[in-house]
Parts: C-alpha cells; sequence; structure tokens
C-alpha cells in the first residue's frame, strides 16, 4: 500500500507540467492548488479503502482529464437560464415572473450608474427610498400610501412586528395557511412577538366569531386569501368589507395579506377571477400586502399599501431597514409598474400577462415547430405527438383553475429511455424543463418563453 501512495504525485509535480500550467493560465493558481490537493486526498482514501489507485491517476492524461473537468464543473454557473415548458408560467423553483425589458433596462441602468435613490430631485436634499414607487402605487390603488421590502413574508412580519407585538391577531382557523418552503403564517406571528387568536373553524367562519374574540389587548383583524388552496363544499367565510364595518365599530384596524397582488381584473382577458388590491383599497382595508413577482409580474418585493398613519408607522420601525429593497429591485419595480398605467398594452408589453394570455392558435403554432425539430434530431425513436394540455398560474395564483394550452408530448414504451430524455433535455446548455405525467413526458408551450431560442437549443440533441 506504501508503493500505491508513493506513486501519487506531489501538487508541485502536477503544476509543473504543461498540462498544470496551462490549466493555471485558464483556472488561476489558487483554484487549480486547492482541486489538486483535493483530488490528491480522495485518491488517498481509495488507495487506504481498496488497496489500489484510482482510475484517473493511472496516467497523467486521466489525471489532467479529471482535473479540468472539475474545475470546468467548479466554476459553471448554476443559476442559469432555463426553457420552462412545465405549463406553470409563475414556477417559484424557476423565478416566477419574468421581468419586462422596461424593468430590465431600469434595473441594469440602476446598477450601473448612481441613481437618485434616497435623494429629492427637486428640493435638493434627502428624501425616502419608497417615495417614487409609493406615489405609482397609491396612483394604481387609490390607497393614501405604500411602502415596500423584500418580499410579502417580510410584509407580513413588518405589519405584525410593527402593530401586534405582545398584542393578538384575531384570524379565521382557515386561512393560517402554510405555503412553499414551510412558510407558516403562525410561525411568523411567533417570530413577530404576537399571539395568535383563531376563530371559527377551517370551513365556516362567521362575523361573530371575530366579533367575539375581540378584547382590549387585540391588535388587529387579519384576512389571509387562500391564494394557494381551496376549500369547496359546506363553507363560509366572513368578506373584508363586513370585517371593516366591525373594525370601525370596535376601532380595531384590518389587515390582508393578499398574496399574489394583481392589479387588474383577469377576467377581462378571459382568465379566472382574482381579487385586485384596487378592491380591498375601496372595501377599506386598513392595509394590504402583496407580492411583486406573481401576479403583479414583476420583480421579487412584499408591498404594502393602505391607510397613511398605519404606512409611517411601518416606515418607522426599525426592521423596515433590515426589509428594505436594494436600487436594482426599486428601479424594476417602478419600471413594472409605470407599464400598468398604460392598461392598453399591458397584455402586449408584461411578459406574465403575455403568456397568460397567448391564444391557442399561437400556440399550436410554436407546438408543430418544436415537433419538426425534436422528430429531425431524435431520429423518430419516440413517439411525438401535439396535445391538448392544461396550463397554470402558479405560485400559489387560482390553485384550482386550468388555462388551456398545447403541449408537444413525447413517449417510449420503455420509462428509464423516457427519463434518460428528460434528463437529456436538463443538460443541454440551456436545460430545457418540462413535466412527467402519465408516462409522457409533455413539452406545454404556455410557460415558454421564447420559441426561437428553444429551437436553437434542440438543435444540441
Amino acid at each position: 500500500m506504501t508503493a500505491l501512495f508513493q506513486q501519487l504525485p506531489s501538487v508541485d509535480k502536477l503544476l509543473k507540467t504543461p498540462q498544470g500550467e496551462q490549466l493555471v493560465i485558464e483556472f488561476g493558481h489558487s483554484a487549480v492548488v486547492e482541486i489538486c490537493r483535493h483530488l490528491l486526498t480522495q485518491a488517498r482514501q481509495f488507495i487506504q479503502k481498496n488497496n489500489q489507485l484510482p482510475e484517473y491517476f493511472t496516467n497523467f492524461d486521466r489525471t489532467f482529464a479529471e482535473l479540468q473537468h472539475r474545475l470546468h464543473s467548479q466554476n459553471r454557473v448554476k443559476i442559469k437560464a432555463v426553457h420552462n415548458l412545465t405549463g406553470t408560467i409563475l414556477h417559484t423553483n424557476l423565478g416566477r415572473a419574468l421581468w419586462a425589458e422596461e424593468a430590465q433596462n431600469a434595473a441594469l441602468a440602476a446598477m450601473r450608474e448612481n441613481v437618485a435613490l434616497e435623494y429629492d430631485l427637486d428640493e435638493g436634499k434627502r428624501s425616502h427610498r419608497d417615495n417614487y414607487i409609493s406615489e405609482l402605487l397609491c396612483r394604481l390603488t387609490g390607497a393614501e400610501a405604500a411602502c415596500v421590502v423584500n418580499n410579502n413574508a417580510a410584509a407580513v412580519l413588518l405589519m405584525l412586528a410593527t402593530f401586534a407585538q405582545g398584542k393578538e391577531v384575531v384570524i379565521s382557523r382557515g386561512e393560517l395557511i402554510e405555503i412553499g418552503g414551510a412558510f407558516r403564517i403562525p410561525d411568523i406571528m411567533i417570530q413577530a412577538g404576537c399571539h395568535l387568536v383563531e376563530v371559527g373553524m377551517t370551513n365556516r367562519t362567521h362575523l361573530a366569531d371575530y366579533r367575539n374574540a375581540i378584547n382590549e389587548n387585540t391588535a388587529f383583524l387579519m384576512k389571509v386569501h387562500s391564494s394557494n388552496y381551496q376549500i369547496c363544499g359546506f363553507t363560509s367565510s366572513v368578506s373584508e368589507s363586513a370585517l371593516v364595518e366591525l373594525g370601525r365599530e370596535m376601532n380595531i384596524p384590518v389587515v390582508t395579506d393578499l398574496g399574489s397582488g394583481a392589479l387588474v381584473d383577469l377576467s377581462q382577458y378571459g382568465l379566472p377571477k382574482e381579487p385586485t388590491v384596487q378592491e380591498k383599497i375601496a372595501e377599506g382595508v386598513d392595509l394590504v400586502s402583496f407580492s411583486g413577482d406573481k401576479l403583479l409580474g414583476g420583480v421579487q418585493a412584499g408591498i404594502i399599501v393602505g391607510k397613511k398613519e398605519w404606512i409611517a408607522r411601518l416606515q418607522a420601525h426599525p426592521l423596515k431597514r433590515v426589509l428594505r429593497c436594494d436600487k436594482a429591485i426599486l428601479a424594476g419595480l417602478e419600471a413594472t409598474l409605470r407599464l400598468y398605467l398604460n392598461p392598453e398594452k399591458l397584455a402586449e408589453r408584461l411578459p406574465t400577462l403575455h403568456l397568460l394570455t397567448q391564444s391557442l392558435e399561437q400556440l399550436e403554432e410554436k407546438a408543430v415547430r418544436l415537433k419538426v425539430r425534436l422528430e429531425i434530431r431524435l431520429h423518430s425513436q419516440f413517439d411525438l405527438q401535439i396535445e391538448n394540455s392544461s396550463a397554470q398560474i402558479g405560485s400559489g395564483s387560482q390553485p384550482m383553475a386550468r388555462i388551456p394550452s398545447v403541449a408537444v408530448t413525447l413517449s417510449e414504451k420503455s420509462e428509464e429511455k423516457l427519463t434518460a430524455l428528460s434528463n437529456r433535455l436538463k443538460s443541454l446548455s440551456r436545460p430545457i424543463i418540462g413535466r412527467m405525467d402519465g408516462g409522457k413526458l409533455w413539452l406545454d408551450l404556455r410557460s415558454l418563453a421564447d420559441i426561437e431560442t428553444l429551437l436553437q437549443t434542440v438543435d444540441e440533441l
């Protein structure tokens, strides 16, 4: 075994070979030294266990091939662009909303340049970084004021910490939701230092349940939009307008976590109806929180709109600075919101809405092009068909609703071969992500952003 150990080269010997010198030029001295040491450590462990040299140390060509492979793998970008053909438009695992071109340009400009982030150009003095966004949000929603944090969970935390620390928050038992990543409303309440008061039952809650729970320690009444699940059948819930009336009677504010946060009525586009922020403000809710990267179709942000006096207290809380957004996010959000000022062109300019409103004819045309290209590249190894499909909005929006779509399906008697193809598609320079269902690989065109770049990627097969 000692002889085997002695056959292993030193790091210095590896570096002084022509191959080693080339690796240093390509990847840098530190990176190559680190990977050499790691490879030698693994080789010693392999010898100790198997009493033989690992295959990649039987000659120098294999050794440097292994080193190069590991260095390339280590330097490969991990957060990379993919083709979304899952049929889920706002796919949380794939980054949710695509940014509009205007938002991309605004964020890029903010990254490259100094910007008037907290500077009032008219007054020539310091201002608040949320001011420009607040003006837009108030114009779009009818709210008195607004503030922005880095996501909607942070928005909920900020509201609870500001108004309910050491106090009680009354909420329907049927709205104690858990969303992706094990985010639970009760857990956030604990972190904010407030006490949860559950009222009603899972399927039915009445106004009297809220009234009976109110006492001198009640901070506010809370509604949470059940965007990522649906209770059907024998159900009853209390509307925001009824809750607002009770809150005014008892001098207690009402807060709504709207989640997905639509700023337009989606039904006008033939899509399922989703409550809008404007509707909640019109009903008199004191504070409404929602996400920026879901139905709004923009950046990841938590947005809070509502009464001026309540927003001012949120802005003054120490957590607000902890949770604030940077200049690029705020620039992207401002540009996205400005698109809503021209509603006639919104479906054309906002990628999320554009994907949701594509006609079946448009999707069928893309499906035909994709099917032809796949047939050429796969040499008839699989059965390819164009089929009707059902897409979904995603990110907790309208979980029961399905949107008609078109997909190219690939099937094969061997499940192993189909899985191997799926893995092969995911290994391309721009991975192609579909979904496996019913023994077929579905490539749903509803969620695809760009057919031309997809076809270029397919040519790598």
